[in-house]
């Protein structure tokens, strides 16, 4: 016992306890911070089969949001809505993949974006996600002077409402997207002529080259694509 100030006695103090029930023996890690990948010109299976190991990385917390950016040899890609019965090209490779949409076309002088993105901290508001996705390519492509924007019923990205510059389909697993969206750069149109793209005449189709009516280089548009993705997904919510 140990003698209070009153000359009384008081209880002798309690160790204190030893510092692993204090502190805890590890902290959370923070979020990794969201990165954009550009792969130049990589084959349609490899990127493929890259995104969807990359969504498991990223529903296990390994990775931040991933904005992988590529282009394409020339293929045709089919969604889940399958291709409404349409005759695709023979010479061309064809994929059936889980994004959601009918059919497309991937070729060079297209600009396609994968982002991987963990919606749970986003609310898991998968249509917030594809409207946030198609603001980021209209952004992208305003400094051009080229106004596109959403049109309501129609996935994608328009200008004045009637001709589509980017298409956009996505998938998701355990709350985290792949696959995204192909904005056309100088993409040869005249592919998207042979079948009938997300339902619709191929001649709807357009692209900054058409419309700005000179050549227009990959390596200007992309920083202008990273800008706005920082803009919109740099920070969850």
């Amino acid at each position: 016992m140990v003698a209070d100030s009153e000359g009384g006695s008081a209880p002798s103090p309690r160790p204190l306890p030893s510092p692993s029930r204090c502190v805890p023996h590890s902290l959370p890690s923070p979020s990794p911070l969201p990165e954009v990948r550009d792969l130049g010109h990589r084959p349609y299976q490899e990127v493929w089969d890259l995104m969807r190991e990359l969504r498991r990385s990223r529903r296990a917390g390994n990775i931040g949001d991933t904005l992988l950016l590529v282009e394409h040899e020339p293929v045709i890609t089919v969604g889940v809505q399958g291709s409404d019965g349409d005759v695709l090209p023979e010479d061309l490779p064809v994929y059936h993949i889980e994004r959601g949409g009918k059919s497309t076309f991937h070729g060079p002088g297209q600009l396609v974006g994968y982002p991987i993105v963990d919606l749970t901290p986003r609310g898991r508001d998968v249509r917030r996600f594809v409207h946030e996705l198609e603001e980021m390519v209209a952004r992208a492509i305003l400094p051009y002077g080229i106004a596109a924007s959403r049109v309501a019923g129609k996935r994608g990205v328009w200008v004045a409402g009637e001709r589509k510059i980017a298409s956009v389909g996505v998938a998701v697993e355990e709350w985290v997207t792949f696959h995204g969206f192909a904005l056309n750069i100088s993409t040869d149109l005249r592919f998207f002529e042979r079948f009938h793209p997300c339902g619709f005449e191929g001649r709807i189709m357009t692209s900054m080259e058409r419309e700005l009516k000179r050549p227009v280089a990959r390596s200007e548009v992309v920083p202008r694509v990273v800008g706005a993705w920082k803009e919109l997904f740099g920070t969850p919510g």
